[in-house]
């Protein structure tokens, strides 16, 4: 009975037998293999899914399509962890929240020792309209997805640690 409601259902649609095995066999989101992203005229559009660590995906991409620099922007669902510089320490003190929309993230890549360098900031969001904000630590994907837009510059920046500050600062 079940299996005849169901091909009711999708006759209705107007999907045939087949196309319905077709959509069944497609791979999910949570299921689909990397690569986590597809070209633009400009860079790079990449979607993320829940439990995604954002920062690994972008320094994977830029290894990945070895992107000489980038600048990125972003919005989503996320578990970030925001640092503030103290400049005392010359460290970030660390400061992790749950289930918060990322309103704006906004960031660049670079290069430091021939690894991926990101410099990363953002608003975030909680239930009650809270914002959090600042340099981003760590950053996961918690319900719905992450959209980011990656724009690649041609010139290959590097970051390098300025010795007054203990900071990573780009260098052009």
């Amino acid at each position: 009975m079940m299996h005849k409601l169901a091909l009711l259902f999708t006759l209705s649609l107007g999907l045939t037998p087949p196309l319905l095995a077709q959509t069944r066999r497609m791979p999910t989101a949570a299921t689909s293999p990397s690569p986590k992203y597809s070209r633009t005229p400009n860079g790079f559009l990449m979607v993320l899914r829940p439990g995604d660590n954002v920062l690994h995906e972008l320094e994977q991409l830029a290894v990945r399509e070895k992107i000489p620099s980038a600048s990125f922007t972003g919005f989503g669902f996320v578990h970030p962890t925001f640092g503030f510089w103290d400049a005392s320490k010359k460290d970030y003190n660390p400061k992790s929240f749950r289930n918060t929309e990322l309103a704006s993230m906004t960031g660049s890549i670079a290069w430091k020792d021939d690894k991926p360098a990101l410099h990363v900031h953002g608003v975030v969001t909680d239930q009650n309209f809270v914002a959090y904000g600042g340099h981003i630590l760590a950053l996961e994907v918690s319900t719905g997805s992450v959209e980011i837009t990656i724009v690649v510059q041609p010139q290959r920046l590097t970051r390098e640690v300025d010795e007054s500050t203990g900071a990573a600062v780009l260098k052009l």
